[in-house]
């Protein structure tokens, strides 16, 4: 039971450096957002990476949120690959008329994060063991690898959100006073690998302008 524990405790902690310190999301909303914001530059000395944020707090906290949520399904499915979508859409009148109220959402754009959660190699070790100094000294030489690795796969995801972002804007609706309309869509501890892949799927196919971050 400890060790299950300390597995979960070091698969939160990466995923939420991940999220949290390079923040992909962060950066989706900057470049979709354009209202006037304070822009705020945030430095991820892990990765070497400064991503900008909007500076609104109502949003912030809905990130993370989303992150949160997105880690405790990846606790009860380790190993699996997911995805989070970020969606933006309008909302329109589905039948106008006079004594009509229902509307449906149609998306403009919608940007899909793929992620494959893995477990580090050893952590299944008791934490009691004592491992020789020399696999000691491999492990942290194999933990910087993946670092470096991981960071300049998360600089490419970072430029190639930027792009795509400058090079698409003609399907932008016009400018309004606040921010767009959107979803953060992340699978929920309860949901299966299956059914929300499905979910996933369906709402691709309502979008004109769909990008997949890998």
């Amino acid at each position: 039971a400890l060790v299950q524990k300390e597995k979960r405790k070091q698969l939160h902690c990466s995923l939420h450096l991940v999220f949290k310190r390079t923040s992909i999301l962060h950066t989706i909303f900057f470049h979709r957002t354009l209202t006037l914001v304070r822009p705020k530059d945030v430095d991820c000395d892990l990765f070497e990476i400064t991503y900008v944020q909007c500076g609104l707090a109502e949003l912030e906290k809905e990130v993370d949120e989303k992150i949160n949520q997105f880690i405790a399904w990846a606790e009860k499915h380790p190993n699996r690959k997911s995805q989070v979508c970020l969606s933006f859409f309008d909302e329109k009148n589905k039948h106008p008329g006079w004594f009509s109220s229902k509307t449906e959402r149609v998306y403009w754009e919608q940007w899909f994060i793929n992620l494959h959660v893995t477990s580090p190699k050893g952590q299944g070790k008791s934490r009691g063991s004592k491992a020789p100094a020399n696999t000691k000294g491999q492990a942290l030489e194999e933990t910087s690898s993946r670092r470096d690795a991981l960071s300049l796969l998360i600089q490419e995801v970072l430029f190639q959100i930027i792009n795509y972002a400058n090079e698409k804007k003609d399907h932008i609706p016009p400018i309004s006073d606040r921010i767009f309309n959107h979803e953060i869509l992340v699978p929920s501890s309860s949901d299966s690998v299956f059914g929300w892949n499905a979910d996933v799927l369906r709402r691709a196919l309502s979008s004109g302008h769909s990008y997949s971050l890998n």
